[in-house]
């Protein structure tokens, strides 16, 4: 897969693939914390793309194939989440806006003047950022088990959390880590969707040999930390809305998703029974309808509104 440099964030390198047709509309992908380009399943990317989409993914800085912040010190999270509470700064390397100065920077390079952003948790707070602070570039906006950083409602169940912050048994055998990760996916993943253990090794495994780094994931949860609370920013966004968010999330409770629609003028809300924090292959097909559906309406609106104007 190629890398670009994209350009407001700086001279980073960026991992990416572009799927489909280049002179179709793009949908950009932006995946969730610690997570891969190839953890937004080959299937809902095929899917879109014969909708008549291009689709571009690309792993996140810190993680993947992209570029990864040199010469840090490890993240203190949990000075971080307390400096957070009480109103203080948090320093860190980067934040949610400079992730989705990636994203810009990247769609810069592939000539994208303007795009429908789709993100999955940590994702879809950058992709909030991103429609927020780059109107001009967003054709759409689809924000997948996300929040608006609201703490109170985006707090995890006591299993969900205690999952998240455990370790594997040896951060340095691959086998170990697919265990680890299997055993999070267990928990947080669809209830009425599950996933068997072995499609979930298979899955993780090809994630986990291509690149893991827990360092990165660390400073990425600093980044939203120190982001902070985003609901004054959502309700200055111009492009329509798709929030997506399952009734069954564990990490990211629906209450999150329902929050983060009612800041976002004119959102819309889809609330799918059975589902937790992960993109089961049974559900596929109707994430691909719901977005592709919302992306046609956006762009039919957009004509419409310059027809008017003419």
């Amino acid at each position: 897969m190629p890398s670009a440099p994209p350009g407001p964030a700086g001279k980073l390198h960026i991992e990416y693939e572009s799927l489909g047709d280049p002179r179709h509309p793009a949908i950009v992908l932006i995946m969730g914390l610690g997570m891969q380009l190839t953890d937004w399943p080959d299937e809902f990317c095929h899917a879109l793309v014969a909708r008549g989409y291009r689709v571009v993914r690309f792993d996140n800085r810190d993680c993947g194939l992209s570029a990864h912040t040199p010469g840090r010190r490890r993240a203190n999270l949990l000075l971080a989440m307390a400096a957070a509470a009480l109103g203080l700064p948090v320093r860190t390397a980067y934040t949610l806006q400079d992730m989705a100065g990636d994203a810009v920077g990247l769609m810069d390079t592939l000539g994208i003047e303007r795009a429908h952003i789709v993100g999955a948790s940590m994702g879809g707070m950058i992709a909030q950022v991103l429609a927020a602070r780059f109107p001009q570039r967003v054709l759409s906006l689809t924000s997948i088990m996300s929040s608006s950083g609201n703490r109170r409602l985006s707090r995890p169940s006591r299993t969900a959390r205690k999952v998240l912050l455990s370790r594997p048994a040896d951060a340095a055998d691959p086998e170990s880590v697919i265990d680890h990760l299997v055993a999070l996916f267990g928990v947080i993943g669809s209830p009425a969707f599950p996933t068997s253990a072995a499609a979930l090794r298979q899955r993780l495994g090809r994630s986990v040999r291509r690149a893991y780094a827990p360092a990165g994931t660390a400073r990425q949860l600093l980044a939203i930390i120190a982001s902070g609370d985003r609901r004054k920013l959502l309700r200055t966004i111009a492009a329509p809305a798709l929030v997506i968010h399952g009734d069954s999330d564990p990490l990211v409770p629906v209450a999150a998703g329902r929050d983060t629609a009612q800041h976002i003028p004119g959102a819309a809300l889809l609330v799918i029974d059975g589902m937790g924090h992960d993109l089961p292959l049974a559900l596929l097909p109707r994430l691909v309808q719901a977005v592709a559906d919302h992306c046609d309406r956006s762009a039919a609106a957009a004509r419409q509104a310059v027809a008017a104007r003419c």
